[in-house]
C-alpha cells in the first residue's frame, strides 16, 4: 500500500508537469495533437489525485497506525465518520483534498460541452496544471500524506475534540471548493489577456463557475460560524480570528467581482478593475492558505508545526507578479475599448460604490490581520489587533453597503432623473424614517442599531417593490394569477431575482448581527445545588451534577430546569466532555434554546467536589435570523445558477474553430 499510495503522488506530479509542458508546446507550435495529449493528461492527473484520496481514506478508516497521518489524527475508538474526515484535519490530507478538487475542476473545464472548440482551453488548462504541479510537489516533497513511522504505536493520538462536530465534516470541504473554484475564473481571465480577447466572453463563460465558488465560500464561512457557536463554548459565532479572516477576504472581493462584471457585460466598463479583482481574489486564497500553514499567526484553526508557509508565499508571489505583468502588458488594449460613466446617480455608479466598499472592507480585514506581523517587524513586539478594531471599522462599512443595496434596484441605468428618484424613493424613505422613530419610541436607544434597522427596512421595501412591480407588469400582459406571474418572472430572470434573494439573506444576517452585538445579556455565576441564576426573563435552576461514560469518554453534566417569564421550557443537560487522549482539552456541549426572538446559551464551566458549579449564561437576540439569512443566501445563489427553461446561464462557444482548441 505504501508504494501504491506514494506512486499516485509522484505519478500525479509527473503527469501534471507533462500536461503543462505538452500543452505549452502545442500552443507555441499550434499542434492540435499536443493539445489533445495535454487534455488527456488532465484525466490522468485527476485519476492519480482520486486514487491518492481513496488510499488515504482507506488507511484512516482501517487505522493503519504505521502512517504518521493516521497516528496523529485518529484512534481506534474514534467513530468511522471522524476517522475519514480526519483526512482534511491533517495538513497533508487537506492539501491532498485541495489537489483533488483542482484536478476535478480541471477536467470539468477541459471537457465541458460548452467549451468544445474554444481556443482558450489550452491556456486555461496550462494555468490550472501549473497550480497542480505546485500542489503535487508539496505533497511529494514537503507535506507527505503517506509518511511511514519507524515504530508502529498501539493506538493513535486521536482527533482534536473540537473537530468532532458535524460542522467540521462539511466546513473544510465547502471552503476548499470555494478556494479552488476561484482558480477557474482566474485562469479564464489570464487566458483572455494572453490571447488579447478584450470582450466579455470570458466573463460569461465563467459566470456560473464564479457563483459556484462564491457559494462554496459562503457555505464555508457559514458552517465555520455555526461550528464556533455550538462547539467552542464562548457564545459567539465570529471572533475575527486570522484564519476566519483568511476565508472572509476572498469572499468579499469575489462578491465585488460578481457585481462589477455585470457592468462590463451591460456597459463595457470596468475591464481593468474586473481583471484586478479576480487576481486579488485568487491571490487571497493563496494568502489564506499561507496564514493557515505558516504558523506566523496564532489561531485555533491553524495547523501546528507547519513549514509550508514559505512555499506558499513564494508561489503566491510568482503568481501575482506574473498576473500583473500580463495585465499591464494588455492595459492599453483594455482601456481602448472600455466605456465610461455618464452620471454619478445611476445603477452603474451604485455598483462601483458597492465595489469600493467591499474592497475597502477586505483591505481593513487584511490590515488588521497582518498588523501583528508588521508591528513585530517594525518595533520588535507583536501587537495584537482585537475584535473591537474589526467591529469599529467593519460596522459602518456594512451599513453603507446595506444602504447601497437598498437604493440600487430602483436606480436607472446611465442616469437617474430627479423625478425618477422622487417617484421611487420618497415613500420607502418615509416608511424607513417612521420605522426608526417607532424603534426609538419603543425604547431602542442605541444609535447604530436604530440606523441599521432603518436601513434594513429601506432595503426590504425597495426589494419588495421590485418584486411587486415586476409581477404587476407581467400580469398586465398575461393575466396570470399573482403566484404564477411571480414564478415565471423569477425563472426568466434568474440572475436578477436570485441576487435579490441573496440581498434579502444578507439583510436577515445583518439583523441578527445588530441584535446579537448590541442587545445581548451575559453573566457567569457560581451556584450551589438547588439554587438558580436569573438573566433577563429567564431563570435557570441548578438541579443536579453527575457524570457518565460514553464511547470511552468521561462526561460531567448538570441537570438544569429553564423557565421563561415563569413558564417552564424544559430540562436540559449542558456537558463537559473529557476525551480519553491525555493531551486533549475537555470540550463543552452547550445548551441552546432557540427562538426567532433570541437564543438562551448555557455552558457548564467549572465545578467543585461539594457540587457547586459555575455557568456561563448568555441571551443572544436575533441569532436565528443569522441562520435564516444564510439559508436564503444559499437558495438565492442556487436559483441564480440553475439552468432555467427560458435561458442558458453559460453561453456555448460558437466562434471560429481554430487550429488549436
Amino acid at each position: 500500500m505504501f508504494l501504491f499510495a506514494n506512486a499516485t503522488i509522484y505519478l500525479g506530479l509527473a503527469l501534471a508537469i507533462y500536461s503543462l509542458l505538452i500543452m505549452t508546446l502545442g500552443i507555441s507550435t499550434k499542434n492540435q495533437k499536443y493539445i489533445n495529449s495535454g487534455k488527456g493528461g488532465t484525466i490522468a492527473v485527476f485519476i492519480c489525485a482520486a486514487l491518492a484520496m481513496i488510499s488515504l481514506f482507506y488507511l484512516l478508516g482501517t487505522s493503519q497506525f504505521q502512517y504518521s497521518t493516521v497516528t496523529d489524527y485518529t484512534s481506534k475508538d474514534l467513530p468511522l465518520i471522524y476517522k475519514l474526515t480526519a483526512l482534511w484535519a491533517s495538513n497533508s490530507g487537506s492539501l491532498l483534498l485541495w489537489t483533488f478538487f483542482l484536478a476535478l475542476y480541471s477536467i470539468m473545464i477541459t471537457y465541458s460541452r460548452k467549451m468544445k472548440g474554444n481556443p482558450m482551453i489550452p491556456y486555461i488548462v496550462s494555468i490550472l496544471m501549473a497550480n497542480a504541479v505546485f500542489f503535487f510537489f508539496i505533497l511529494g516533497f514537503v507535506a507527505k500524506p503517506f509518511e511511514v513511522l519507524t515504530t508502529v504505536p498501539a493506538d493513535g493520538r486521536g482527533l482534536n475534540p473540537m473537530l468532532q462536530n458535524p460542522g467540521m465534516i462539511i466546513h473544510p470541504v465547502t471552503l476548499y471548493l470555494g478556494y479552488v473554484g476561484l482558480a477557474v475564473p482566474f485562469a479564464f481571465a489570464m487566458a483572455a489577456l494572453i490571447m488579447k480577447n478584450m470582450d466579455d466572453f470570458w466573463i460569461k463563460m465563467t459566470r456560473r463557475w464564479t457563483i459556484i465558488a462564491w457559494l462554496f465560500l459562503s457555505l464555508g464561512n457559514i458552517f465555520g460560524g455555526q461550528w464556533a457557536y455550538v462547539e467552542l463554548g464562548w457564545g459567539g459565532y465570529w471572533a475575527w480570528d486570522p484564519v476566519e479572516n483568511a476565508s472572509f477576504m476572498p469572499w468579499l472581493t469575489a462578491t465585488a467581482f460578481l457585481h462589477s462584471v455585470m457592468i462590463q457585460e451591460r456597459k463595457n466598463m470596468l475591464k481593468v478593475w474586473n481583471i484586478s479583482l479576480i487576481i486579488i481574489s485568487y491571490a487571497l486564497t493563496l494568502f489564506g492558505t499561507f496564514l493557515v500553514r505558516s504558523g506566523v499567526l496564532t489561531s485555533v484553526h491553524a495547523f501546528a508545526n507547519s513549514n509550508l508557509g514559505l512555499y506558499f508565499l513564494i508561489f503566491m508571489g510568482v503568481a501575482v507578479i506574473a498576473s500583473l505583468y500580463i495585465l499591464m502588458s494588455r492595459y492599453s488594449l483594455l482601456k481602448r475599448s472600455a466605456g465610461e460613466f455618464q452620471s454619478f446617480v445611476s445603477k452603474e455608479s451604485s455598483f462601483l460604490i458597492n465595489n469600493l466598499l467591499l474592497v475597502g472592507a477586505a483591505f481593513a480585514v487584511f490590515w488588521g490581520t497582518i498588523f501583528p506581523l508588521v508591528s513585530e517587524a517594525v518595533k520588535g513586539t507583536k501587537v495584537t489587533v482585537g475584535t473591537p478594531f474589526f467591529n469599529t471599522v467593519e460596522a459602518p462599512i456594512l451599513l453603507c453597503m446595506m444602504f447601497v443595496m437598498a437604493v440600487c434596484p430602483l436606480l436607472a441605468w446611465q442616469r437617474s432623473t430627479v423625478k425618477n428618484l422622487r417617484k421611487n424613493f420618497l415613500i420607502p424613505a418615509i416608511i424607513a424614517v417612521v420605522a426608526m422613530a417607532l424603534m426609538v419610541v419603543l425604547g431602542m436607544q442605541k444609535a447604530w442599531a436604530v440606523i441599521g434597522y432603518g436601513v434594513i427596512t429601506l432595503l426590504l421595501i425597495t426589494h419588495f417593490l421590485e418584486f411587486y412591480r415586476g409581477v404587476k407588469a407581467r400580469r398586465k400582459m398575461t393575466n396570470e394569477n399573482p403566484f404564477v406571474a411571480l414564478y415565471r418572472l423569477m425563472v426568466k430572470n434568474r440572475r436578477r431575482y436570485g441576487g435579490y434573494l441573496v440581498h434579502l439573506g444578507i439583510a436577515c444576517i445583518t439583523m441578527g448581527i445588530i441584535g446579537s452585538q448590541n442587545y445581548d445579556l451575559q453573566t457567569m455565576k457560581t451556584v450551589s445545588l438547588g439554587k438558580s441564576i436569573e438573566l433577563g426573563s429567564y431563570r435557570i435552576n441548578y438541579d443536579r451534577l453527575d457524570q457518565k461514560k460514553e464511547n470511552n469518554n468521561d462526561i460531567v453534566y448538570a441537570d438544569i430546569t429553564v423557565f421563561k417569564n415563569g413558564e417552564k421550557l424544559g430540562t436540559y443537560e449542558p456537558e463537559k466532555i473529557f476525551y480519553n487522549q491525555t493531551d486533549s482539552q475537555p470540550s463543552s456541549e452547550v445548551t441552546i434554546i432557540s427562538s426567532l426572538k433570541e437564543d438562551l446559551y448555557v455552558v457548564l464551566s467549572t465545578w467543585d467536589k461539594n457540587g457547586k458549579a459555575t455557568f456561563l449564561v448568555k441571551v443572544n437576540p436575533m441569532m436565528d435570523w443569522i441562520w435564516i439569512g444564510s439559508f436564503m443566501i444559499v437558495i438565492g445563489a442556487l436559483f441564480a445558477i440553475w439552468n432555467g427553461k427560458y435561458q442558458n446561464i453559460t453561453p456555448r462557444y460558437t466562434g471560429v474553430r481554430k487550429e488549436v482548441a
